[in-house]
């Protein structure tokens, strides 16, 4: 289904003034004044302020999964492809925390409703762990026994990572490339036949 012109343009509005103001101090009055639409516009396609707030998140986290989708269909090696993964999960949700400003408060104060609106990205991604690792067994890379299993660990392990990896407190003074090869052999032990 096509989401229109209107309602995506009311949604960026809001990120950017959710962004700049935080979601307390920026009222429905303002995003409409900001976008150039009616007040009555707004409310036609979001009840109050809060739903429209999901739907900044939901937006934010569609462009997340399209982002991880582009890494899951590289032509790239399985154990390269899962590494590629990982790290694009991290950064990307990294980017997407320091990119929305003051609106990256309410992602840490209101957990539970962003794990709510997280829910269809978390499974998208397991989703594409899967298929890395399926790849890998067909390829006769990995030699796993159960891959819904062993996807749902990775990605709630990747998950679990998010906020030390955000205040850079994960591997504190190493770069990403220091850190690939530490992390390419940790799966390399835990996916490939010994």
């Amino acid at each position: 289904m096509a989401v229109s012109k209107t309602k995506l343009k009311l949604v960026e509005v809001a990120r950017v003034l959710f962004a700049k103001n935080g979601l307390e101090a920026t009222t429905m009055n303002d995003i409409a004044v900001a976008s150039k639409k009616g007040r009555r516009t707004l409310y036609t396609y979001f009840k109050n302020k809060e739903e429209l707030y999901y739907a900044v998140i939901e937006t934010e986290l569609d462009r997340l999964t399209q982002k991880m989708a582009e890494v899951a269909t590289r032509n790239i090696p399985p154990e390269e492809k899962l590494l590629e993964l990982i790290f694009a999960h991290l950064n990307l949700i990294k980017e997407a925390v320091f990119r929305n400003g003051n609106l990256r408060a309410e992602f840490f104060r209101d957990i539970w409703m962003v794990e709510k609106v997280r829910k269809n990205f978390d499974l998208a991604e397991i989703n594409l762990i899967q298929k890395v690792i399926t790849e890998g067994i067909q390829r006769q890379i990995f030699e796993i026994p159960n891959v819904l299993l062993v996807s749902d660990i990775i990605h709630y392990c990747v998950k679990g990572l998010e906020v030390p990896y955000i205040y850079g407190r994960l591997g504190e003074g190493l770069n990403q490339e220091t850190c690939k090869p530490m992390v390419q052999a940790l799966l390399n032990k835990a996916l490939k036949k010994l």
